[in-house]
């Protein structure tokens, strides 16, 4: 074949194309169809040169996307032609580190099914070796420090690899050609069993030990992948009710590891689609609902009808689960309240007092990562916690703008940086109530700025003064501020995330957030889109009686809404007359009363509060939003009754809850089963006939449902159902949360499209 005859085509492939095996697939699809030239690694993503006939150059452009790894993801090939070279040979050159970056990482993947045969294969030289992965699999994000992708830029940088291992790296056949974590049990990462003090132990199998350590009823802080983990027994009552007293987590559910899915089966009711939730790449925690004889300890999940159960995803965690035989606890290795552990010396420091052995590694963690949740809805999966094996996948944005940062809410914590029409949501940090979680939130963000080359010129917060994150905003100097209202945020991620430009009704509730006339919002119907929105409904308001307070008492809220109701608020009614004291109910009655030390609320999630507290569910809680979590947990999904709430013609529109709370004492003696349905139903039929006589006065088609409160999954379902059935399209969270989790991305939406308003 003569140069006449040749073409030679240079493109830019941009997306998630480094360390997913994508330069040895070119490598190899190049090879295949005769192609001389190269492929590289650089800032930007991938680059490469193909020559040959102008038949094969276009049959390679096209199989390029079509055919590419499985855990790579194309977002464009960007093809050029250029002169022919000659030459017959097809190279992988060294990566190229000039120019800002802009590749995308690949979040952490569970272990493929290849590597784990090898795993578990006696005659493999990998047999038992806790760090097995290939291109396919493993670690990215968390050990990744900075792009391009390759081995010195990651925290396998100081493992250099033996012979054998170099030779599968180098082999373009082989599937670790080009794998930057590669390593073997010669050359690469170890673990040891430690003391809590720090103390190395002697051990042939740490592995082995740790899981005889866990059998005998002992607790195991686990290092994992993005952090530590806090592992026991799973049927065992004395050991998990340990465990929850050292923690200091009193009934927040702890999450379960099974060792496969025919355990995982055992211990909850799973239909297809949930099975494959749990075997994706991602492996996420599964919320699903407990099985009757599930081998599991009250302690586990104590007033919940759901266990949260996830599969192996690290080598490491597949041969503890296949030696202990058994589900385990594997939940998040910190002290309630603070961010996981994932460095050793931190660990040790502060799980020295619940754990009472260690397994460590010495492949070091750059970035933390909690496990994501996700719950199934009749609609959609619902992400809890995006975090682990979906973080750093970017986002679309409807409208691009310049580089910015938006820094979240005060709870559930993210963040996210953007830049053009791309963003990058990061993973779950917290409730900002302390300094580590404050750190957390400023190592995250300086991270994803220097792995995405973001400087930003805008930086986002929410409105409220007092938050952390708005604080931590407000301190960046040389940058335009942003200030996004609370609820529009959530509103806007909902939008952005299904690419929608324009309004849409809202129905925006939650716990907590701060409004445009300063009282505490939660219970919003708004008309908006992107660049801002119009309070078109809410929640009436009542008496938050003693602040903070009346959220970790929500038998405050009923007291503050059977007062705003004028009912007889002289003692406590029904269940809460043995749970509250007389006189503590009548001194908080008076200050709902007197709105001394009581600001206004709108917030949905305190009514919820109020109507647990009233059934005698939950008069006090230990965790945030336990008292809604518990009421929808005991509900009668059968129950098709429902109490009134009316909605009135006022502008803004006014859900009028106190008929509801004064039919809801009225008809305790039915029992919460029944109580909690019928409250339930009829704050769904509220929601959405509120929806739609707003959609209809502005000629709207369109319904967004977010916000905390949409974490209940009986909401979430009958309200949209009551939506689609009237003719409006719905859209809900798919790929971030409706909590907190979301609002750093809806800031950063708002932001990105007011930019582009100038």
């Amino acid at each position: 074949m003569t140069l006449a005859t040749r073409i030679r085509n240079r493109a830019r492939v941009e997306g998630t194309v480094q360390g997913v095996g994508f330069r040895p697939f070119v490598y190899r699809l190049a090879t295949e169809l005769g192609l001389a030239g190269w492929v590289l690694n650089d800032e930007r993503g991938v680059l490469l040169e193909a020559e040959g006939s102008a038949e094969a150059v276009d049959a390679f452009m096209r199989r390029l996307p079509a055919e590419a790894p499985p855990l790579a993801v194309v977002e464009r090939v960007l093809p050029e032609p250029r002169p022919p070279e000659g030459g017959t040979a097809f190279r992988i050159v060294e990566s190229e580190r000039a120019g800002i970056p802009d590749a995308l990482v690949s979040p952490d993947t569970a272990t493929c099914e290849d590597c784990l045969r090898e795993l578990l294969d006696p005659s493999d030289r990998r047999y038992r070796y806790p760090f097995i992965n290939c291109t396919n699999c493993g670690p990215r994000f968390t050990i990744v420090r900075g792009v391009p992708y390759d081995r010195p830029l990651t925290t396998m940088a100081g493992f250099e690899m033996c012979d054998a291992c170099r030779a599968e790296y180098e082999d373009p056949a082989d599937r670790r050609f080009h794998a930057q974590p590669n390593a073997c049990p010669a050359c690469g990462p170890s673990v040891r069993l430690l003391e809590p003090d720090g103390r190395a132990l002697a051990m042939d199998d740490p592995l082995r030990a740790a899981v005889v350590a866990l059998t005998d009823g002992r607790i195991v802080a686990v290092k994992g992948v993005g952090g530590y983990h806090l592992a026991c027994r799973a049927d065992s009552e004395r050991v998990v009710a340990r465990l929850r007293a050292r923690k200091h987590r009193e009934d927040k559910p702890l999450a379960l590891m099974a060792p496969d899915l025919e355990a995982a089966r055992s211990l909850v009711e799973l239909t297809p689609d949930d099975e494959e939730l749990l075997v994706a790449r991602e492996r996420p925690i599964l919320i699903a609902r407990r099985r009757g004889d599930a081998a599991v300890a009250p302690s586990v999940a104590p007033l919940s009808p759901d266990l949260g159960v996830m599969l192996p995803y690290a080598p490491l965690h597949h041969l503890l689960m296949s030696d202990a035989g058994t589900p385990l606890v594997m939940t998040s290795g910190n002290v309630s309240d603070e961010p996981i552990a994932y460095d050793d010396g931190d660990a040790l420091a502060r799980l020295a007092g619940i754990a009472d052995i260690f397994l460590v590694h010495d492949r070091p963690i750059h970035m933390r990562t909690d496990d994501s949740v996700v719950r199934p809805t009749a609609r959609n999966p619902l992400m809890i916690r995006r975090s682990r094996g979906y973080v750093p996948a970017s986002l679309g944005l409807p409208v691009a703008g310049p580089p910015l940062v938006a820094c979240g809410a005060q709870l559930k914590n993210t963040f996210c940086v953007a830049k053009g029409a791309r963003a990058w949501v990061g993973h779950h940090i917290g409730d900002l109530e302390n300094w580590e979680t404050l750190r957390s939130l400023r190592e995250g963000i300086a991270h994803f700025e220097r792995l995405l080359a973001v400087e930003p010129q805008l930086v986002v917060h929410d409105l409220h003064p007092d938050y952390l994150s708005t604080k931590e905003a407000l301190e960046r100097d040389g940058v335009e501020h942003v200030g996004v209202q609370h609820h529009h945020a959530h509103l806007a991620a909902c939008l952005a995330e299904h690419g929608e430009r324009g309004r849409a009704v809202g129905a925006i509730f939650d716990g907590t957030g701060y409004g445009l006339d300063g009282a505490i919002w939660g219970g919003e119907l708004l008309v908006g889109g992107l660049t801002g929105f119009e309070r078109a409904g809410l929640l009436r308001p009542v008496r938050l009686p003693g602040g903070e307070r009346a959220i970790e008492e929500p038998w405050r809220m009923a007291c503050a809404w059977l007062v705003a109701a004028e009912a007889d608020g002289r003692r406590p009614p029904g269940p809460l007359a043995r749970l509250v004291d007389a006189d503590r109910w009548q001194q908080v009655g008076a200050l709902a009363q007197s709105g001394a030390a009581s600001p206004l609320t709108t917030s949905v999630g305190r009514l919820i509060d109020a109507v647990s507290a009233l059934c005698g569910v939950r008069a006090r809680v230990n965790y945030e939003g336990q008292a809604a979590v518990e009421l929808e947990s005991v509900a009668d999904r059968g129950e098709p009754g429902s109490y009134p709430l009316p909605v009135t013609d006022d502008e803004p529109l006014l859900l009028d809850a106190r008929p509801t709370v004064l039919a809801v004492v009225g008809d305790l003696d039915a029992g919460p089963a029944l109580v909690s349905a019928r409250f339930h139903n009829a704050l769904a039929r509220a929601a959405a006939a509120a929806c739609l006589r707003i959609a209809e006065r502005a000629a709207l088609d369109t319904a967004v449902l977010s916000g905390g409160v949409f974490q209940n999954r009986l909401l979430l379902e009958r309200t949209a159902e009551l939506l689609s059935a009237a003719g409006l399209r719905v859209l809900t969270p798919v790929r971030l949360p409706p909590n907190d989790g979301g609002v750093s991305y809806g800031q950063a939406a708002v932001a990105a499209a007011l930019a582009a308003e100038g």
